[in-house]
């Protein structure tokens, strides 16, 4: 194979491995396919052109031409001129397609649908990038520049996937340019011709003094520095602080005892919120079963956004350590409020991936395994290194219910905690607070101020959800939704957050699920469209307290409800059809039992939801299929050389009906041995010489030494005796002479000989010389055309 073409191949295959970063982004992941054929043609159609041989600049016009072409065949076609050439109407449908693609951007969570605008902007995207690359490394021989195009496509897949592009597909986009480099070193060195190896051209094991191995130095050497380069730049980013990206940090002092310290940082996980509610088709992400009465209130918390700069809604920089065996008792809640301890256990989705973990509110206690950290502020538990997926876990966790008298009568809050959770920013419009203060108008307590907000927001405003709506989390955001008033969960609780700070009662956000919809087994399933923001006032006594001011979402706390004249809160009204009225196959805890005993055991066994579902949603689906065979084909990739060489020796110490070959074949297998362990072959002795170099070269112990010089008498004797008589033991030898060779060497040499056998590069060969026949056959078979052609142009 020439130069030119290794370089093509490899040009190809590092465009396909980075391309394969952007499989996670889309489901299904068909598109590649389309992809690959695009680049296969890209690379045929320069191979052609610089064969011919074309400016580079025509070379590069003829690619991006069929480039072109296939787009219109895939996309447009309808649109084509003979179904084929690109005409205006054929551009004016790539321009819709281009902005419909945009648009599902913007749309869909991760992974995306395959829709033909998506797809048009990942094989175009790919196609684009592998012209550059092929342009560069090929067209130009410079490979080194080729990786700027190739870590631009795999640093959008990275971004977008947030992190969905891990380690295996960096390893696939370093690996293919690493190849590229090798091929391209490998084509400048051929331009040198061979300074050492005289007539070995083949590179195997011969008489030559030099063995044949001065001539594949370089090309050895620039492996092993691309080998430790590419380990290198694995290893240092571990090394390195500041480098370990995500949102926790390595550094950091751990508040509590015996753990591993650091921070969770302020990242916002509203970004996907609103692409959740607009999902196409409402995909399970949870299945649970409680032995709560009624699950209508079980809304479950992924994490308290508690910072408001004027910009969005953050969480806080604050300290994580290790999960207790025992949650802390909630800040502010008494054991006056009532409170049943629940118990539920949850099956996550294999294809839901999130680093909090999605729990009932206050949590007392979780088991689950993993590598997952606490942080206690928020009471939230996020993965360290961990998501989600298939995830198993079991959480005690309070249902609190105060009373409208309790919240009514609630002291003030903490100096610290009201300072911290009434803070707003300066550039909150002045008419969020005066709406705030004409809505509670009349309101003689902070709760019912809460209350009036509540229903200002879900019933009287005039407010309509809406989830096409720009979803942004500034003031401004919250100034439009107020003069709209359309918008959905984000809207309405960053609102009634906002404005509750501005009344001075202490307020934060909460993001997750609504408590999901009853199946007919008894479980509860939560699914993408469940995903929803609320916002928690804080009151002494009770704690951090749910508020729904999203109309036609959740349920409505009984709490909030109309109080009568004597302030107690009248029965609760029939929740709202999405949440669960079904009672748990478990009866609830005992309410008589106060909740700090049942905190510390005191109460007896609680009938906890046993069993969550084994079989509710599933731990297993194709795409994790594919993942493990794809693992298992990585993993057996490096016993390649092992497998082809036990296969070999089984076949050349088999059984065998001719007896010269069968002694020819366990010679060669013995000779093969020998190189395996460092003794290179000497094509150019005889046996009988063969065998004492062997044996010197290998420091045989003295029985492998004369099972050699036995086999080698009986090669020569297979060779020039005019009847050769049978010779048995000849599997048997072989045997003892690799013990023996085994046996001398040293352990380096040992692991070497078994998965790296140097007699493996006789596969090598053998599949070049079978392209070298074919490729000479097809000459053969194709002169006698090539010459009439020749000779009659027309």
């Amino acid at each position: 194979m020439s130069g030119r073409a290794r370089l093509t191949l490899a040009a190809f295959g590092a465009t396909l491995t980075a391309s394969a970063a952007l499989l996670p982004l889309v489901k299904p992941a068909t598109w590649i396919f389309t992809a690959a054929i695009l680049l296969g043609l890209q690379s045929v159609v320069g191979t052609a052109t610089r064969r011919v041989p074309l400016a580079r600049p025509l070379t590069i016009a003829a690619q991006a031409a069929v480039t072109l072409l296939v787009l219109t065949v895939v996309f447009a076609h309808e649109q084509a001129i003979l179904f084929v050439l690109p005409g205006p109407d054929v551009f004016a449908a790539f321009g819709t397609l281009f902005e419909a693609g945009v648009n599902d951007v913007g749309t869909y969570a991760i992974p995306a649908p395959n829709t033909p605008g998506i797809r048009l902007l990942l094989i175009t995207g790919v196609a684009v990038i592998g012209l550059m690359v092929d342009a560069l490394a090929v067209t130009f021989r410079n490979a080194a520049p080729a990786g700027l195009p190739l870590l631009a496509l795999y640093s959008v897949a990275a971004g977008l996937s947030g992190g969905g592009a891990g380690g295996l597909f960096f390893l696939l986009a370093a690996g293919g340019y690493l190849l590229l480099l090798l091929a391209e070193g490998r084509d400048r060195l051929s331009q040198w011709g061979r300074v050492f190896g005289g007539a070995q051209r083949s590179g195997r094991p011969g008489s030559a003094a030099g063995e044949g191995g001065p001539a594949f130095a370089p090309v050895r050497t620039g492996r092993r520095i691309g080998a430790v380069a590419l380990g290198i730049a694995l290893v240092v980013p571990l090394a390195l602080p500041g480098l370990d990206g995500g949102f926790l940090g390595g550094s950091g002092g751990d508040e509590g005892s015996g753990g591993k310290g650091g921070t969770i940082s302020a990242v916002n996980p509203l970004v996907s919120l609103q692409n959740d509610l607009r999902q196409p088709e409402d995909r399970e992400v949870l299945r649970y079963r409680t032995n709560a009465g009624y699950t209508g209130n079980l809304y479950l918390r992924l994490v308290a956004l508690d910072q408001f700069d004027g910009t969005a809604w953050k969480s806080s920089v604050r300290p994580i350590k290790d999960v207790p065996e025992e949650l802390p008792w909630p800040d502010g809640l008494s054991q006056d409020v009532r409170a049943t301890e629940v118990t539920t256990n949850f099956v996550a989705s294999p294809a839901y991936e999130q680093k909090w973990l999605p729990m009932p509110y206050p949590a007392s206690k979780v088991s689950i395994s993993g590598n997952w950290r606490y942080e206690p502020v928020g009471r939230m538990l996020v993965g360290d290194g961990q998501d989600t997926r298939g995830a198993r876990y079991s959480v005690t966790s309070l249902d609190v219910r105060p009373t409208g008298e309790q919240l009514a009568a609630a002291p003030a809050a903490p100096d610290r905690l009201r300072r911290e959770y009434t803070r707003v920013p300066a550039t909150l419009p002045d008419e969020v607070r005066s709406t705030a203060l004409d809505v509670t108008r009349g309101a003689r307590n902070d709760y019912e101020r809460a209350v009036k907000l509540q229903d200002w927001f879900a019933e009287d405003g005039g407010f309509r959800y809406q989830v096409n709506v720009d979803s942004g989390t500034g003031v401004q955001a919250i100034t439009r939704f107020l003069k709209a008033k359309q918008g959905f969960c984000i809207h309405f609780s960053f609102s009634m957050a906002a404005m509750a700070r501005s009344l001075g009662i202490p307020a934060r956000v909460a993001v997750g699920f609504m408590p999901g919809t009853p199946q007919p087994d008894g479980s509860v399933s939560v699914g993408i469209r469940d995903a929803h923001a609320w916002p928690e006032l804080y009151f002494e006594g009770a704690g951090w307290t749910r508020f729904e001011p999203t109309p036609s979402r959740g349920t409505t706390p009984d709490y909030t409800r109309q109080q009568s004249s004597g302030g107690a809160a009248t029965p609760s009204a029939q929740p709202s059809a999405s949440a669960s009225t079904a009672p748990s196959v478990a009866p609830s805890a005992s309410e008589s039992c106060p909740p700090q005993q049942r905190r510390l055991g005191e109460c007896g066994q609680d009938p906890a939801a046993a069993g969550a579902s084994e079989d509710g949603g599933g731990w297993f689906d194709w795409r994790s299929l594919r993942w493990v065979l794809l693992v298992l084909l990585v993993l057996c990739v490096p016993l390649l050389p092992l497998l082809w060489r036990t296969q070999v020796r089984s076949r050349r110490l088999g059984p065998a009906g001719d007896p010269v070959g069968r002694v020819l074949a366990v010679w060669e297998e013995i000779n093969d041995t020998a190189w395996d362990h460092g003794v290179v072959p000497d094509e150019s002795q005889t046996p009988r010489r063969t065998a004492a170099r062997m044996v010197r070269l290998g420091e045989l112990p003295p029985d492998a030494a004369d099972a050699v010089h036995r086999v080698a008498r009986a090669v020569e004797e297979a060779l020039y005796a005019p009847r050769p008589r049978p010779t048995t033991g000849l599997t048997e030898a072989a045997q003892v002479i690799r013990g023996g060779f085994w046996a001398s060497a040293s352990r380096t040499n040992r692991l070497r000989a078994l998965f790296a056998p140097r007699s493996a590069s006789r596969a090598v060969w053998a599949a070049r010389e079978r392209w070298s026949a074919t490729r000479a056959g097809l000459r053969t078979r194709t002169a006698p055309l090539v010459r009439a052609l020749t000779r009659n142009p027309s």
